[in-house]
């Protein structure tokens, strides 16, 4: 969840979501200076999120999906929880409506 909480991590993961990418393209990316960058790929690989592969002299940076399927299941229950919230709502407001008439 640390890898996720920061919005240039995610922006990196929308990034290699649709394509893989080398560092300097992710800098390229980002408003950040290329340390920073190296940085944040550094924690997404120890989260496991982001893998690198060799070619040449070259990086390669690709998402790692599985971590994300995890998350997605645990916040599974609490997005049923806010939907079962959200439709009681719309039930109340509609009520509400029908009095008011």
């Amino acid at each position: 969840m640390r890898a996720l909480a920061d919005p240039h991590r995610r922006t990196v993961l929308d990034i290699l979501r649709d394509h893989e990418a080398t560092a300097g393209e992710l800098a390229d990316a980002l408003p950040i200076a290329r340390p920073g960058v190296s940085r944040h790929l550094r924690v997404l690989r120890e989260s496991g999120l982001v893998e690198v592969r060799q070619e040449a002299q070259r990086r390669i940076y690709y998402l790692r999906p599985e971590p994300l399927i995890e998350v997605n299941d645990w916040l599974e229950t609490y997005r049923t929880l806010w939907q079962h919230r959200i439709d009681a709502l719309h039930t109340e407001i509609k009520r509400g409506k029908r009095t008011r008439r």
